[in-house]
């Protein structure tokens, strides 16, 4: 079929769109056009016009604008050619004529969608009639009103072999068995496929009734029965209750993908009309594509058993191949042994709306299930975990996605496995007092004399503390990790002291603070210079301090100099001590422990020297192999 351009205009002037958009938004006359609350987004003041004029809508809040085509394809979610065939019939229009074999098609089509349509029709009676007690027994039990199930258009299927086909038999046996309806078994009679179950009809998205679902009414299996693949049906590229979800989830700026028809219709029940559901199977690639046009990143809830979070990771599988720039999955993780349906009914919507403002990313997962899927004790274990993310990072096609996965991942892995500096602790001297080799020492509590309070006051190595809170300055976001050691520590009095507690103190209310935006605040409160002097080059360079160093490295090295700058005023102190001790008076033990603190005071000063020898090397050979 071709639809010319001369066509598609006749049927825009044909339409009138305040009508057609009237039908499902409450529009107010406002001059020579109408204005509404936007459908597109949530907003207590109207911004959304619609001109019968021009033929367009616009929201000057959103930005939403399109014509009477767009508005079903984008608020309905119809396709392009059912929205033209919805418009053309209610304006008298003739499509263009089709070719033979594609007429046959859809005359053929017509007859099904009626049939499922006229059964869809008689199971609701027969839900609500005598035959129908138990059934709605079964609703009642589990919380459904009245008015959602007449909203979702449930049924019941009687325990018989015949009675739908009775019902239905001006279509002929073919038809129905072709509409899934029947079942043919070679030699036999067609009989009734629903027998003794609740009935959910599955619509496509333009409402039609196209299969069922039909979960069984007391023991029985299986539990849930759906139709068969048929001309309307495809069950790998359809998601119950779209229909109804692609508005809703245009409205609400989401959709949310559960398991099954029941969590879909108590979620809609709970005001959560933003919900589909697979149709007993993993989600597919089609799925995913559908999802993704109604939404960025759809978020999955599935149940919180180990089946539910099993098909979740399958999910993010499927979905890795699939991932553009912007495009993705997020997770809510349900408490364990639930389903949206049971915490709706246990704990009421504002539970659920709880944990969708708590979701979890895409690479979030992936990462989580791969560490927890086996041990990462050994070298070889860890190459595995390794290598199976570095799989799945592959597998995505878009090149820049793909990248932005491995560098997080490496990123990730780095942190978590990468060796631990031991802190710093004094050791007693060689063996003096009966303690073994290695155990901490612990200076005994002495008087504190005049010289012990001056190198407690001024042992604060300057040069140090400046490269310090230079790299504090160039990664605010390491400040909370060092709090506790951070918060008590005063570097110097007068400027510099003043620039580390306003260093400290705005890292501490904001979080996310990065370094640019700390700079730009503290120059606002005449910091700038100072600032700017701390992080010249020919201050003292370590990794941490440069600009554009390696993070995992620069962390580290932030936390050996720390340990450093902390470790130095203590010895220095039990230094001065036990120098004053051997003055006043002289034995072999107060010697021994003077001449070990002096061994730690330069195993301190060998440390430091390596901390900046060695970003001297790393700069050298980049230099040489620049």
């Amino acid at each position: 079929m071709s639809l010319s351009t001369a066509f598609l205009d006749e049927l825009r002037s044909r339409t009138l769109l305040s009508a057609l958009i009237g039908r499902t938004t409450k529009l107010q006359k406002a001059g020579r056009e109408f204005r509404a609350c936007c459908p597109f987004h949530n907003e207590k003041t109207p911004s959304f016009y619609v001109n019968d004029d021009k033929g367009f809508y616009h929201c000057f809040g959103c930005s939403a604008h399109g014509d009477a085509i767009r508005w079903l394809t984008d608020q309905r979610g119809l396709p392009f050619m059912d929205a033209v065939k919805e418009l053309a019939q209610a304006a008298g229009m003739e499509l263009p004529a089709m070719d033979a074999r594609a007429a046959q098609r859809a005359e053929a089509a017509k007859g099904l969608h009626e049939a499922c349509d006229e059964a869809a029709a008689w199971f609701t009676e027969q839900l609500h009639g005598l035959a129908g007690a138990e059934a709605r027994g079964v609703l009642e039990k589990r919380g459904i009103r009245p008015e959602t199930a007449r909203d979702f258009g449930l049924g019941f299927a009687p325990d018989s072999r015949g009675k739908l086909k009775a019902a239905l038999k001006d279509y002929g046996d073919p038809m129905l068995v072709e509409a899934g309806l029947l079942i043919s078994v070679d030699g036999k009679e067609p009989y009734d496929r629903f027998r003794g179950r609740l009935m959910i009809p599955i619509r496509d998205q333009r409402g039609r009734a196209i299969a069922f679902g039909g979960r069984i009414i007391g023991d029985g299996e299986p539990k849930y029965l759906n139709s068969p693949e048929t001309p309307l049906f495809d069950k790998g590229r359809t998601l119950y209750n779209l229909d109804k979800a692609a508005p809703a989830a245009r409205k609400a700026g989401r959709v949310l993908v559960v398991e099954g028809y029941m969590d879909v219709i108590a979620l809609a029940q709970a005001g959560f009309g933003e919900a589909v559901a697979p149709l007993g199977t993993a989600l597919t690639e089609a799925q995913l594509e559908r999802l993704w046009r109604m939404s960025d990143v759809p978020i999955l809830c599935f149940d919180g058993d180990g089946a539910g979070q099993k098909a979740a990771i399958r999910a993010a599988h499927r979905a890795l191949p699939l991932l553009t720039p912007g495009r993705s999955l997020a997770f809510v993780t349900l408490p364990q042994g639930q389903d949206p349906d049971d915490l709706v009914r246990a704990k009421g919507p504002a539970a659920f709306e709880a944990l969708l403002r708590d979701t979890q990313p895409l690479v979030d997962r992936l990462w989580a299930h791969e560490l927890a899927a086996e041990p990462t004790a050994t070298p070889e274990q860890r190459a595995g975990l390794k290598a199976r993310f570095t799989e799945l990072a592959n597998s995505i096609a878009d090149s820049d996605v793909k990248h932005e996965y491995l560098a997080d991942f490496r990123r990730r892995f780095d942190e978590l496995f990468r060796p631990q500096r031991a802190p710093f602790v004094p050791r007693a001297p060689g063996g003096g007092g009966g303690r073994r080799a290695g155990q901490p020492w612990k200076p005994p509590i002495a008087p504190v004399v005049e010289q012990t309070k001056a190198v407690r006051a001024t042992g604060i190595d300057r040069i140090l503390a400046k490269a310090v809170l230079a790299g504090l300055i160039r990664h605010p976001a390491e400040i909370a990790r060092h709090m506790e050691v951070l918060g008590s520590l005063r570097l110097a009095d007068g400027a510099l002291g003043r620039l580390f507690e306003a260093v400290v103190d705005l890292a501490v209310e904001d979080q996310a603070l990065d370094s640019d935006r700390l700079l730009t605040i503290l120059a606002s409160s005449g910091f700038d210079q100072i600032a700017s002097e701390l992080l010249r080059a020919d201050q003292l360079q370590c990794s941490f301090t440069e600009k554009h160093a390696d993070p995992i490295r620069a962390r580290a090295d932030l936390d050996e100099a720390i340990a450093i700058l902390v470790a130095r005023p203590e010895i220095d102190a039990a230094l001065s001590e036990a120098t004053a001790a051997m003055q006043s008076r002289y034995s072999d033990e107060a010697f021994e422990r003077q001449v070990s603190l002096v061994k730690e005071r330069h195993a301190l000063d060998t440390r430091l020297a390596n901390l900046v020898q060695a970003n001297e090397d790393a700069r050298a050979f980049k230099s040489e192999g620049s």
